[in-house]
């Protein structure tokens, strides 16, 4: 037997428990994203062993996206080998964020120089708000102009520590208006939106002739239905894409962690923690992401 969180129930960080279980036994998703004070979980199916090649026992590995269920002292999952160059809290802080920003910004769009893009994300602290910073953050090494949405002051000089090129506070200014100034009415190449509803509509008036919306989060909600009607005045593409269908094969899933890894080793990308928990301690740190008492990354350690 280990020691794991488990959720039996939808609900708050009181759902949370810390309980004895077999490995390998269903497990809670390792991340509740609060919305109006509902925390969303999803519970997966068990996974099931598997024999790599390329880890042996002892060494140090990670892993992200399916099957769920890390909130245990020891559980079967697909391993993925961690540099000696990372420590343990950035590997277990970046290699989630990490992976979702390698799919969005090399396979979703392939961002390049020269590339205008829009980044909506939901706020620090929470996993989507530091996909928005390290997404933005690579966008501007592979030499893009970003502009980055914020809600408060205190975001807009994260967002610019970040390197984003235009800051826009949108509870002050309508980012429609702020971003065809910016692009004199052109529009950008892509707009990678994980607000959803309050954002969306938008986000597509952003976008350039045959600009790409990448929707990758909802934490406003859920976006209203939107018709192809309304994507063929200027031809838009528009994608809900999901990390697991972008490492399907193993090759898939070391070759995104390991470009990862490698620009997180070179400074490349810059992953800030700031809060530490121990892993039983789950429920109070879910509770301090719910009422905004963090900020960067927070990591759970057993």
């Amino acid at each position: 037997m280990v020691k794991a969180i488990r959720v039996h129930e939808l609900g708050g960080p009181e759902v949370l428990k810390w309980e004895d279980v077999e490995i390998g036994e269903q497990l809670g998703l390792i991340l509740s994203i609060f919305t109006s004070g509902k925390a969303f979980i999803r519970l997966p199916q068990c996974p099931s062993p598997q024999t790599v090649s390329d880890v042996e026992v002892g060494d140090i590995v990670a892993y992200a996206g399916n099957p769920m269920g890390s909130y245990s002292e020891e559980q079967i999952l697909p391993a993925i080998p961690v540099p000696s160059s990372i420590s343990l809290v950035i590997a277990a802080s970046v290699i989630l964020k990490g992976m979702t920003t390698q799919f969005l910004l090399r396979h979703c769009f392939k961002v390049e120089g020269g590339h205008r893009i829009l980044v909506h994300a939901a706020a620090w602290g929470m996993l989507l708000g530091w996909v928005g910073s390290l997404l933005c953050q690579w966008a501007i090494a592979l030499g893009a102009t970003v502009i980055r949405t914020v809600s408060t002051k205190e975001k807009a000089a994260q967002a610019k520590d970040d390197g984003c090129h235009h800051v826009i506070i949108y509870k002050e200014e309508d980012f429609v208006v702020c971003v065809n100034e910016i692009t004199s009415s052109n529009g950008v190449d892509v707009l990678y939106d994980s607000v959803g509803k309050d954002t969306f509509q938008g986000s597509l008036a952003c976008l350039k002739l045959r600009g790409y919306m990448v929707s990758f989060g909802q934490s406003s909600g859920t976006p209203d239905p939107v018709s192809l009607s309304a994507l063929a005045p200027k031809s838009l593409f528009l994608t809900r894409p999901s990390l697991v269908q972008y490492t399907t094969t193993r090759d898939e899933l070391l070759e995104t962690a390991g470009e990862v890894f490698a620009n997180v080793a070179s400074g490349f990308l810059r992953v800030r923690v700031n809060h530490t928990y121990a892993l039983a301690q789950a429920t109070q740190a879910h509770a301090d992401l719910e009422s905004r008492k963090t900020s960067g990354s927070v990591v759970l350690i057993p």
